[in-house]
């Protein structure tokens, strides 16, 4: 019998877009007069299109073909919008393809998103049995993994508790817990992951090994955390606009990737289309600067740097609650750092609608030498509003970080810290120094 447990042929998903002329506000006018047109049409089941509004297809997978084996690691990796969360949901069976066929030979358990599967109004205990009901266990089955499940959770003290009271983090251990511990022969998982901590995220990629090692079933993992891609999977298939770009061993394709992804920072941020956000706020531009104020993308270990981040205010009002973020990673795509103005509590309440510009200020850069990217990141709200991953590079050479006229030694590590050694007079009768 083959060892194949999922054939994927040509598979397309095609949505259909709408667009309509979005007008600044709606009058009193406007909603008699649309109601009026809405009775119109009805009464004489005849609708005229308006003249601004139009549709257009739109295809988040395009003829995407591949196989995998019993107890592959595989990762999917690829920009916003290339289609890998609408592949995942075609292999969970939680939509149709517009055309294409696949074979799924198993039990498959998917953790596409914080919530998928579980019902809120119901506790975790009872989500817990729900979820083994729906990949085919009988109660007796799981009831034997129910208390590793709840121990890999953390959540003993919150069992009895409705999830819809969960806390993000709470929500995706439990439903990881559910998902890698009832034995499905297929499991699918997201980039939900993100939402837990590093502690967590460790313990959970040191599951899916275990899972597809040990127990030889098979993980589908979709991530931007190229680091995570590298440590679990064995093989990686790129997406890009719905197609294939690569299928092939895990390092060569995160190459590529990350190759291609340099070549973002060469288009200009107005024109990108792989962002996400209701569009109150759109990044335009990002200059660099040293402590000179000259423009630049390069720099030395130590200098003061200056981010400018240029964007335009959609709404033309001044924006309560914003939040701006910059977010670096380093050569392999792992996340590094993360500067955002909500979590230094900077006061952007005067933001208004004639502001186009934020500065982040880096003083005394601590990067070892490198290339780095960044992510762009803003809220409004609480509501995204304009999320950009590699957005752009910046490189970081040698630099006299403790002006001492000596360079720290290469390859120990991504950061300079500020410290000192000193000299004690310590009286060791007076400290109690255990063996």
């Amino acid at each position: 019998m083959s060892d194949v447990v999922i054939r994927v042929e040509n598979l397309s998903k095609k949505y259909i877009i709408g667009h309509q002329k979005q007008e600044s506000y709606t009058s009193f006018r406007d909603v008699l007069s649309n109601g009026a047109k809405s009775l119109w049409h009805g009464l004489t089941s005849v609708c005229t299109a308006n003249l601004d509004d139009r549709s257009e297809e739109f295809w988040a997978l395009k003829d995407v073909s591949f196989e995998i084996k019993q107890g592959d690691r595989v990762g999917i990796i690829g920009r916003n919008g290339a289609g890998k969360s609408t592949l995942l949901k075609i292999l969970s069976r939680i939509t149709e393809p517009t055309s294409g066929k696949i074979s799924i030979k198993g039990r498959v358990a998917s953790l596409l998103e914080v919530g998928t599967g579980f019902h809120p109004e119901l506790t975790g205990r009872e989500n817990i049995y729900l979820n083994g009901a729906i990949l085919g266990m009988d109660r007796s089955e799981i009831k034997k993994k129910f208390d590793e499940i709840v121990a890999f959770a953390e959540v003993e003290k919150f069992l009895d508790t409705p999830v819809k009271r969960y806390s993000s983090g709470m929500y995706v251990r439990l439903a990881f817990a559910v998902a890698a511990h009832l034995e499905p022969e297929i499991l699918i998982v997201d980039e939900v992951l993100a939402v837990g901590d590093a502690q967590f995220q460790k313990k959970c990629l040191g599951k899916m090994e275990d899972v597809a090692e040990k127990e030889g079933r098979t993980v589908l993992f979709v991530s931007h955390q190229m680091a995570s891609i590298q440590k679990l999977c064995q093989r990686s298939i790129w997406l890009d606009q719905g197609q294939v770009v690569s299928d092939d061993t895990t390092q060569l394709v995160i190459n590529n990737y990350l190759n291609n992804s340099s070549g973002l920072s060469k288009i200009s941020l107005r024109d990108r289309k792989d962002r996400k956000g209701d569009g109150k706020i759109r990044f335009t531009s990002v200059h660099f600067q040293n402590q000179m104020g000259e423009n630049t993308t390069c720099f030395y270990s130590g200098q003061n740097v200056r981010i400018l981040l240029f964007f335009t205010n959609n709404t033309q009002k001044r924006l309560n609650n914003l939040n701006i973020a910059l977010a670096i990673d380093n050569q392999t795509g792992e996340r590094i750092t993360h500067l955002s103005t909500d979590v230094i509590c900077s006061d952007l309440s005067n933001f208004g609608g004639d502001t186009d510009c934020i500065a982040v200020e880096i003083n005394k850069l601590p990067l070892t030498s490198g290339s780095y990217g960044f992510t762009l990141f803003s809220t409004v709200n609480g509501v995204i509003a304009d999320w950009i991953l590699n957005a752009g590079l910046f490189e970081v050479e040698q630099g006299d970080f403790y002006g001492t006229g000596k360079l720290p030694p290469l390859m120990q590590g991504n950061f300079l810290v500020d410290y000192q050694f000193k000299t004690l007079l310590v009286n060791l009768s007076q400290i109690n120094v255990s063996a």
